[in-house]
């Protein structure tokens, strides 16, 4: 990873993003149509995430996808 510091922070932007939004990672998971350990990984910073998947969930947030990397 070229970035773990900018990584970890939207790790824990997402995370609390998902808590605030009531869903569980198998929630936010069935929603993006991801597996629950790719959440996981995100969620851990051990996955750096793709446009395509910043897009799926935040679409499965219902958030603008702005707000989605804006942390």
């Amino acid at each position: 990873m070229k970035n773990p510091a900018g990584i970890r922070m939207f790790a824990t932007y997402l995370r609390a993003l998902r808590e605030k939004a009531g869903v569980s990672e198998q929630e936010l998971a069935d929603m993006a149509e991801v597996s629950k350990i790719t959440i996981q990984r995100i969620e851990n910073a051990k996955y750096s995430v793709t446009l395509d998947m910043l897009i799926s969930i935040s679409d499965a947030l219902q958030i603008p996808l702005k707000q989605l990397v804006d942390y």
